[in-house]
């Protein structure tokens, strides 16, 4: 009990800290903890601790990592990018699974072993292109978008890969891994199973094996859903979570005692599973269990490099790892020409791509339990892998000078081609736009939708409603979608700055444009202001003076008079919220704009006059009756702010 409470200790203090620096200087997540796992396995050494339960332990974070991918694809949307997944990640798998097992075939590997070293580092890592594109703004563009079809393909392409490397094990090799350590701590309950079903003749395992998958199939359908269906009724998110728990661990449980891989059982049942109505509830279920078995992974891969192997092979190391760049790079620039990918896109695509990834440590293990590799070369292997990853950043380095010398500008992915539907543009079809476009639609009056978001345009379109993909934020896109005709602009995208900058944009176009900008807060609200906004609307701000009109009904305020009050609020804070929009100074902190805090103290002092005028305003009266706080329903019609912008 004690060494385990000190290696909880060792690891989670190496992931607290190791991981959010690997972030902040951009090397990613996952080398934080590969590069945590290196100095723990140091100190492990030093103080002569071994972590073999805890390895086994950590494995399930694999399992847990493919139910949560299955949960996240939908057949109907593999079915509706099946060209661009098998055209260009699928050319991408096989030409680059081909070339490095030659490679390896000559290296001295036997083929089979040479096959299997081949699909292993023919993938990327997932965490880490994902992670910079987004961060460098680049997932929208060609280049984006391609290297997110590649790897796609590559998250799916790891399923079969685990059912073929058992295939092509070499039997003289000595267990290692998790299947030793299965011997050494006792599994003879789950081999005793497994003895059985052995026992039985080809077609019985093969039957066997087959009535599970069904089973699984089958279930997922017609006994899950039941299932969490009586579970949600409990109302207790811990009994929700262990039924999560008890789904993917029962499923792994059930491949294991067929001679199945469990990652390919849970990652049939998150498939399965992807259009349930409790798919979201699974996921959040399980992502902390599975974020923190993934993170001790690569922990305890980090832990079991072995430095001696890499200082007595450092130039084998080191030539595999470039020699794996230059192969890859090859081939993913061959696509590139195929595929038409042009300019930068075309160095986005082939550079970003081009290291070998996390899945390619997990199927290296794996490797090694099924004895397909033997422990010296998987332990090269692993080491191979995280050097290129190490090398990730240098590679986007590589792409920011080529882009600069190429000069062209930055392709987008090529947006729909938008045929204009109505004087009214929506950009952003999240909860607040699609409301927005409902309303409209109900009123008779046709719509120009617009998003940049490929699934939210799915979802519309499979309703019926028509609506176009792009970014709304580009100039072209807007012109095409009828901007210098249109009679309204309704912003609700939701960055707070692309809101910015949009309303910016189509005030400078359009002087007389009517927008409807979504705000963040009262701070983005003066922000939208000063942009040329016509009517700002803050998220939560109708919503709670509706709830405080509840609250003055409850309290004894009649119906109508609530109403007013509500009303009266609102014009009180519309009028405050553009007077101190005219103070506000984005540069300069509120806390230190004394303009802002001066008339901040004055509105506040004077807030009963300034309510019993607008009060008076709805009333239509003469006298000054000072009215109690409310604001204006949701129902009434929004005011507009000043059509001009200050």
């Amino acid at each position: 009990m004690d060494t385990f409470l000190l290696l909880a200790t060792v690891f989670l203090s190496a992931a607290v800290l190791a991981v959010p620096i690997a972030r902040r200087v951009g090397l990613g997540s996952v080398l934080g903890y590969l590069l945590a796992g290196i100095v723990v396995g140091q100190f492990m050494a030093l103080v002569g601790i071994g972590a073999h339960g805890i390895l086994e332990f950590a494995e399930f974070g694999i399992v847990m990592l493919l139910f949560v991918i299955g949960l996240e694809i939908q057949p109907r949307t593999l079915w509706e990018m099946r060209h661009r997944l098998l055209g260009l990640g699928g050319l991408q798998i096989g030409a680059t699974t081909a070339a490095i097992a030659i490679a390896g075939y000559l290296l001295g590997f036997p083929w089979p072993t040479a096959l299997a070293v081949g699909m292993t580092l023919a993938l990327s890592s997932t965490a880490m292109v994902m992670q910079t594109l987004s961060e460098k703004g680049l997932t929208h563009t060609v280049g984006g978008r391609s290297s997110l079809f590649v790897l796609l393909t590559q998250d799916v392409a790891v399923i079969p890969m685990l059912v073929i490397i058992p295939f092509l094990a070499a039997p003289k090799i000595e267990p290692r891994g998790l299947a030793a350590e299965s011997a050494m701590h006792g599994e003879e309950g789950v081999d005793q199973v497994w003895t059985m079903i052995e026992t039985l003749p080809g077609w019985g395992v093969a039957g066997v094996m087959l009535a599970s998958i069904l089973f699984i199939i089958v279930g997922g359908h017609f006994l899950v859903r039941p299932l969490f269906g009586f579970v949600s009724s409990s109302r207790l998110m811990e009994v929700s979570t262990a039924a999560t728990l008890l789904l993917v661990v029962g499923t792994a449980l059930l491949m294991k005692l067929v001679g199945l891989s469990p990652a390919l059982g849970t990652f049939l049942a998150g498939v399965v599973l992807a259009n349930s109505e409790f798919r979201h509830e699974m996921k959040s279920n399980i992502e902390p269990f599975k974020g923190l078995l993934l993170g001790l992974f690569f922990l305890m891969v980090g832990a079991s490099m072995d430095f001696g192997v890499l200082f007595s092979n450092i130039i084998e190391v080191v030539g595999i790892a470039f020699g794996l760049i230059i192969i890859k790079l090859c081939v993913l620039y061959s696509l590139a020409l195929i595929f038409s990918i042009k300019g930068r896109d075309r160095w986005l695509f082939t550079l970003g791509l081009a290291q070998a990834g996390e899945f390619g440590l997990v199927l290296i293990s794996f490797m090694s339990q099924t004895h397909v590799i033997d422990p010296q070369h998987s332990e090269i292997l692993l080491l191979v892998v995280a050097l290129s990853m190490v090398l990730t950043p240098a590679l986007f380095i590589g792409y920011d000078y080529l882009a600069r010398r190429v000069g062209d500008p930055v392709d987008r992915a090529p947006d729909e081609d938008v045929t204009r539907q109505g004087p009214i543009i929506i950009a952003g079809v999240g909860r607040f736009g699609q409301t927005v476009n409902q309303l409209a639609n109900a009123n008779g009056l046709r719509t120009t939708v617009l998003d940049a978001d490929i699934n939210a345009i799915s979802r519309l379109r499979r309703i019926g409603v028509k609506a176009f993909l792009g970014d709304p934020t580009r100039p072209e896109l807007l012109q095409a979608a009828g901007l210098n005709s249109a009679e309204a602009l309704v912003v609700a995208i939701d960055s707070p700055e692309k809101v910015t900058q949009l309303v910016r944009l189509a005030r400078r176009r359009r002087p007389d444009l009517f927008i409807v900008a979504r705000a963040r807060d009262r701070i983005h609200a003066f922000s939208l202001y000063q942009a040329g906004a016509s009517a700002i609307v803050r998220e939560t701000f109708d919503s709670s003076l509706r709830a405080g009109r509840y609250v003055l009904q409850r309290m004894g305020v009649p119906e109508e008079e609530a109403h007013r009050r509500t009303r009266a609020f609102y014009r009180f804070d519309r009028n405050s919220t553009r007077e101190l929009a005219l103070v506000w100074d984005p540069d300069v902190p509120i806390e230190k704009n004394e303009a802002y805090i001066d008339l901040v103290r004055q509105i506040n002092s004077e807030m009963d006059i300034g309510l019993g005028k607008a009060y008076d305003e709805i009333s239509g009266i003469g006298s000054e009756t000072i009215p109690q706080k409310v604001e204006p329903p949701v129902e009434e019609t929004q005011q507009p702010a000043p059509p001009e912008s200050p």
